[in-house]
């Protein structure tokens, strides 16, 4: 039986141990922490837990998919449920819009609070599932680079309808002229944030992020959003998978242009395959030191990072659900200040997860955990410590405002995390949530390859490549590496 070693246990990593190891593969996966699940992890605070990570969860197909591969029943080791609203929306001028799952609820409110005709949003949304459609196959489930990702019908059916894609025209300029009314143009803009990236760069074709929300629903597990990551642990470890945490990976052995190992702890660890879950950067400047770096690829300007506070509120705020979303009154200064000025505007969109509200043990009696995350540049040196003390005022008084409250007079437990804490413990370079930002139209180009071009048997999966980052593009890279790999065992 051929070794494969896998660098890093993020859901990424994981998926693609679960995928080797059902194509035949003895896996291995190591694991600098003492835990897995890289950005999906939780901890407690005095009787609050928090998710630290991710908060979203869409697509649940994709975790799924690892147990049915396994010959197992999903919902026998992992449980979640379907949420009646999306989201919460507010505004400072007193808006407030519930993005109802179902569809023909949503457009009734999209139509009593805004104005707005089902007529129009339904158009949008079927435009998006459109540009989803002709493009699924080529961004999102295949290799942008292998040459038989574009040698089929269907990638010729796409750049015959290149037009379609709204490649050439920013997402906000999309939104503005097909919805028009600003609450909703703001609310669909900020569906650039999924990927880390800004409404007023990051070209029109990413409404498809839109549609996958709208099409799938927005879900929660039943035991917090760090059972994906238990889940898939368990499940790996039922298929043989063998994980060594506490173990941090030092090196890349390669041979002649072809793998042979990595070195873990001064130690040599043989494998015929290894996959890097890390961070595309440090997999090149401190993995394969030896290796010429993908210059182009790793000067990409990165994603956004974000500031988040953590907080155990003694009391019940009903008007707020799982997902809460506090618009900023001017967008585009809150985007120039992350990506053109590195900085925090002096009004910040503010974003709340509550999953007590779902997981009544979460808190304790009558209260809840606040999770709240403010959008901030990737750290390039600037000083967290006040920009952290002026984010928190700003925060406050915003949540006072809008909610009508006092919230500091319910804060009893608070924990921070600074785009620094975060490059520490998920080994993300620069703090940056999602890799390189997608504000260029040649992004997804411009992403890592799922292998490499230099090193035979070499991988690449996680947020930092191909496809992208968040949950359901992790492990699509985990899928897209075992489609690379079986093609070379047949």
């Amino acid at each position: 039986m051929k070794t494969s070693i896998v660098i890093g246990a993020g859901i990424g990593g994981m998926a693609t141990g679960v995928r080797l190891a059902a194509l035949g593969y003895k896996v291995k996966i190591f694991e600098k922490n003492l835990y897995p699940g890289g950005k999906i992890t939780d901890f407690n605070l005095n009787g609050y837990r928090f998710d630290a990570g991710p908060s979203l969860f869409t697509m649940p197909n994709l975790v799924e998919d690892l147990f049915v591969l396994c010959g197992e029943t999903p919902n026998d080791f992992f449980k979640y449920k379907k949420k009646e609203i999306g989201c919460n929306y507010f505004w400072e001028d007193g808006t407030f819009v519930r993005a109802y799952t179902d569809r023909k609820k949503y457009l009734e409110e999209i139509e009593l609070k805004l104005g707005v005709p089902s007529s129009v949003v339904l158009k949008y949304l079927n435009r998006a599932q459109r540009k989803y459609n002709l493009t699924e196959s080529i961004f999102l489930k295949s290799s942008l680079h292998k040459l038989k990702t574009y040698a089929n019908l269907k990638t010729v059916k796409a750049l015959l309808c290149f037009f379609k894609l709204e490649i050439n025209t920013s997402l906000h300029q999309v939104n503005l002229e097909q919805l028009r009314e600003k609450h909703l143009v703001q609310m669909y803009d900020r569906y650039a944030t999924y990927n880390g990236s800004s409404p007023f760069k990051t070209p029109g074709i990413m409404t498809i992020v839109q549609h996958l929300e709208s099409h799938y629903g927005t879900f929660i597990p039943k035991k917090g959003m760090n059972d994906i990551s238990k889940s898939i642990y368990q499940l790996a470890i039922r298929q043989g998978v063998e994980f060594y945490f506490d173990q941090k990976v030092d090196k890349i052995i390669t041979e002649n242009k072809k793998i042979k190992g990595v070195n873990a702890n001064s130690l040599f660890y043989p494998a015929s395959l290894v996959v890097s879950n890390s961070d595309i950067y440090f997999t090149y400047k401190k993995l394969l030191k030896e290796h010429k770096s993908p210059k182009q690829i790793l000067s990409q300007e990165k994603s956004s990072s974000a500031i988040i506070f953590y907080w155990g509120i003694s009391g019940i705020f009903n008007q707020l659900e799982l997902h809460n979303i506090l618009f900023s009154d001017d967008y585009v200064s809150e985007f120039d200040s992350i990506f053109n000025k590195k900085n925090i505007a002096s009004d910040n969109t503010i974003y709340i997860n509550i999953t007590s509200k779902d997981i009544p043990e979460d808190a304790p009696k009558k209260s809840e955990n606040w999770f709240v995350m403010i959008n901030t540049p990737s750290d390039s040196g600037q000083n967290w410590g006040e920009i952290k003390n002026t984010l928190r005022s700003q925060v406050v008084n915003k949540i006072n405002r809008i909610l009508k409250c006092n919230i500091e007079d319910y804060i009893v437990e608070e924990y921070i995390m600074t785009p620094p804490i975060i490059e520490n413990k998920t080994q993300s370079h620069q703090g940056a949530l999602y890799g390189s930002s997608s504000n260029d139209k040649m992004s997804s180009f411009l992403r890592h390859p799922n292998f490499s071009k230099k090193i035979k048997n070499l991988y690449f999966c996680g947020g930092s490549v191909h496809p992208g980052g968040g949950i359901p593009l992790c492990l699509l890279s985990a899928k897209i590496v075992e489609g690379l790999v079986s093609s070379k065992i047949k």
